[in-house]
């Protein structure tokens, strides 16, 4: 019933709360204009997500009056999740208000992703994928117990790093499209709260439910037409809240890795297409593979449920299929899928491009 309470009255909030940050964008002036990588019509607020932020706190709330966490440990890392949330929430507003150049930004993240360290949020074990041990154990930097793999811990803290950084940019670059981003997050904040409560987590499956339920209150005012936009300060809150809630329990790793695939290949193939043109890999631009669908004529909502379609399906594959390795295979098909498509409309623009 603490579920229910606390995912209906997060959905409660942002309902409430999105008009009141629509209105709050206008009077700052901090709008979207038409124009860059967006092709939307008139000017946008872009203050969504901090609705988004203030119902899932409304939820948070609700969480340690109702069932606040028993386990030192938990408590300590989902107090991590929260003071990381404001931090990034706090930098992202900034950059909207002020629009921040890349580094400023990186640092931003980095802080964020430093404090989820501080609050022993890292990635430091995972299940063994292969069929054996071998290759864990002829590399120093591992080391295996039963089917666990175990990193090395400035390993484990570097990698988190990357983690972190690295979702909060998914997510500000899959925010490109109304209902894109928020539609993906919160299918795969449900996927993480049903990971924690098989797992027997009382108090953490209430972190994503709160945000699933912030999110379903927002889409209605998001998806396309959208009326107002998440902004800095919500892509990195989405991102930040991916990268950590995907930690706080086993297996949600695997799950954050097949619900949100293609947009970290997507994100992957454009840092690399960028640095091969000598340009900035941290500035956006239209060639994402959403962004391309769009420009091939597709409609909007037809990409975006799309989206939601393989997040779904592959969220399923996360939490029905019990073999590692087959789920690294379903991850390498899907990523070979997504490449082989960038891959081919990358060569037809190159075609019409060259055509007189």
């Amino acid at each position: 019933m603490v579920y229910l309470i606390v995912t209906l009255a997060s959905a409660a909030a942002a309902l409430v709360m999105t008009p009141l940050a629509r209105r709050l964008s206008f009077r700052l002036g901090i709008l979207a204009e038409p124009g860059g990588r967006r092709q939307h019509a008139g000017r946008i607020p872009k203050l969504g997500g901090l609705a988004v932020f203030a119902a899932w706190l409304a939820g948070i709330g609700l969480t340690y009056w109702l069932l606040p966490p028993v386990n030192p440990q938990d408590a300590l890392r989902l107090r991590g999740v929260l003071l990381g949330s404001l931090v990034v929430i706090a930098g992202g507003f900034l950059d909207d208000r002020y629009d921040f150049p890349p580094g400023a930004q990186f640092l931003i993240q980095l802080l964020g992703a430093l404090i989820a360290i501080g609050h022993i949020i890292f990635i430091e074990v995972f299940t063994n994928p292969l069929p054996s041990a071998a290759l864990w154990e002829a590399i120093p930097l591992f080391r295996v117990e039963g089917g666990l793999v175990w990193l090395w811990r400035p390993l484990a803290l570097l990698f988190t790093v990357f983690w972190v950084i690295g979702m909060i940019n998914a997510i500000n670059f899959l925010d490109g499209l109304d209902g894109l981003a928020a539609g993906v997050c919160l299918i795969a904040a449900a996927f993480f709260a049903y990971h924690s409560y098989r797992l027997g987590q009382e108090t953490v499956p209430l972190f994503p439910l709160a945000l699933a339920g912030a999110l379903l209150g927002f889409l209605p005012f998001n998806f396309s037409p959208a009326r107002v936009f998440l902004g800095s300060a919500g892509a990195y809150f989405l991102g930040y809240q991916m990268a950590t809630l995907s930690i706080l329990s086993p297996a949600k790793l695997s799950t954050a890795l097949l619900v949100m695939a293609v947009p970290i290949i997507d994100v992957a193939w454009q840092i690399m297409s960028r640095v091969r043109q000598g340009r900035h890999p941290m500035r956006g631009d239209r060639g994402h593979l959403h962004f391309r669908l769009s420009d091939r004529g597709l409609p909007t909502p037809y990409i975006v449920l799309g989206y939601y379609a393989v997040a779904i399906l592959f969220g399923l594959i996360a939490i029905l299929v019990a073999s590692p390795l087959l789920k690294v295979a379903m991850l390498v098909g899907l990523a070979a899928g997504v490449l082989a498509l960038m891959m081919r409309l990358s060569r037809r623009e190159g075609n019409s491009r060259k055509a007189p």
